[in-house]
């Protein structure tokens, strides 16, 4: 029965897949955007940057509680509901006309948006034992980058082709990338299993051994500790492992919302053009984050991959802060991404290494939540000192200062909980 984890693999990774690249494209579309939109509405580097990171207040605010809906209510119908909301919101914002309904309408996408990324780690853990989780999370995560990857370009073309069906080229943008989700949110509904004993692709004995092979797993945890969900979200190492999210979120929405600027700074190309250079750190990314997580899984440890990969992507932000031709620049960029994302598909391994049920459940998006106040903080501290520099130095500086003490963060949290696997020796 070895197999079965890979078959759950080759079903519901390039889905959930898919459903992530809509997902984080339509958070961060508002980079590309911005080449246009800000010139348009007046907006400044400040105005843009703070309604960049505002989504991440709703976002944040609620991804508590909707994790635990999700555990109630099933991935299937809870998912449907996030995506079909964020996708009627994200085409909206083709309606923004001030900094108001543009503030206003980036902290509804957050509201909309709150437990979708915590509800597919969680997800991932109903499907996958220990020994295979970082790979699978990897190639789930993945996706951000391969949003980038595909987006760009796509984001570059949509953008540039102003006064077609007589729509600026950021209003087209807004409007061709949100109505995906919401037709993705019928797909999920139809199809998505809540469960290994819902899936139809398993057979009776392999959805039996799959379930044995995850209940024997929560149960050793239990009697190492049983976490309840009150003790779960006042556990000190949960709020360590969002500190050290939040380091790397930094970086993640530092290079989302801010790369199209900082290429448009070093290179004369135009908008098609920007997306397709802007790919290649994305594609660095997402090789180094399946090799990292791999490697992880096999050598069963966690906690220095996830370290060196930080120390990577800080050495990237501090190289690229003080270059000054547009190759070192996105070489730099590059390393910097595939540190910060190389780091992402290991840590989410760290709090299921002590955590499962409703306690997993909360945890994670307690983590989360912690974390993405990176996804506020960054555009918006970045929005303030380019505003007031027109650099970007002083801001990739202090984004390669928090990779840093990420990388130094995760040497020093213990996941000490039940006996150690294969795949998560090295978390303990």
């Amino acid at each position: 029965m070895k197999h079965v984890p890979a078959k759950a693999r080759r079903h519901l990774i390039p889905f959930m897949f898919l459903l992530y690249v809509v997902s984080y494209l339509d958070r961060i579309n508002v980079g590309f955007a911005a080449l246009r939109m800000n010139a348009d509405l007046g907006f400044t580097p400040a105005v843009y940057g703070l309604g960049a990171g505002i989504f991440f207040l709703g976002y944040s605010l609620l991804e508590v509680p909707s994790n635990l809906i999700l555990e109630r209510v099933g991935a299937r119908a809870w998912i449907a509901r996030i995506m079909i909301t964020w996708g009627v919101i994200s085409a909206g914002m083709m309606f923004v006309t001030t900094p108001a309904s543009f503030y206003v309408l980036r902290l509804l996408l957050g509201i909309a948006e709150a437990g979708f990324f915590p509800g597919m780690i969680l997800y991932l853990t109903y499907w996958f034992p220990a020994a295979e989780r970082a790979r699978a999370m990897a190639l789930f995560i993945t996706s951000t980058a391969m949003a980038g990857i595909i987006g760009g370009p796509i984001s570059g073309f949509l953008l540039s082709m102003d006064g077609a069906l007589g729509l600026k080229g950021w209003q087209l943008l807004f409007l061709a990338e949100g109505l995906p989700a919401v037709l993705l949110g019928f797909v999920v509904w139809r199809v998505l299993p809540n469960g290994p004993a819902e899936a139809t692709w398993l057979t009776t004995e392999e959805k039996a051994w799959l379930i044995e092979q995850l209940r024997t797993e929560r149960e050793a945890k239990d009697n190492t500790r049983h976490f309840t969900l009150r003790e779960a979200l006042l556990e000190p190492r949960v709020f360590l492992l969002g500190i050290l999210y939040f380091c790397l979120t930094m970086g993640i929405y530092g290079i989302g919302f801010w790369l199209p600027q900082l290429l448009r700074q070093f290179s004369k190309g135009g908008d098609a053009a920007i997306g397709v250079l802007s790919a290649i750190p994305y594609i660095a990314a997402a090789v180094a984050m399946v090799v990292i997580a791999r490697h992880s899984d096999k050598t069963g440890e966690r906690r220095w991959h996830i370290a060196l990969s930080a120390f990577a992507g800080s050495l990237g932000m501090a190289i690229s802060a003080v270059a000054t031709t547009p190759t070192v620049v996105l070489a730099a960029i590059s390393l910097a991404a595939i540190g910060i994302w190389g780091a992402l598909g290991t840590f989410w391994t760290l709090p299921t290494a002590f955590l499962s049920g409703t306690a997993a459940a909360g945890a994670i998006a307690l983590i989360n939540a912690i974390g993405n106040i990176g996804g506020f903080a960054s555009p918006y501290l970045i929005g303030m000192v380019r505003g007031q520099t027109d650099s970007f130095t002083a801001a990739w500086l202090l984004l390669s200062a928090c990779l840093g003490v990420g990388g130094m963060l995760v040497l020093n949290i213990r996941l000490g909980g039940a006996a150690p696997t294969r795949g998560e020796a090295g978390s303990h």
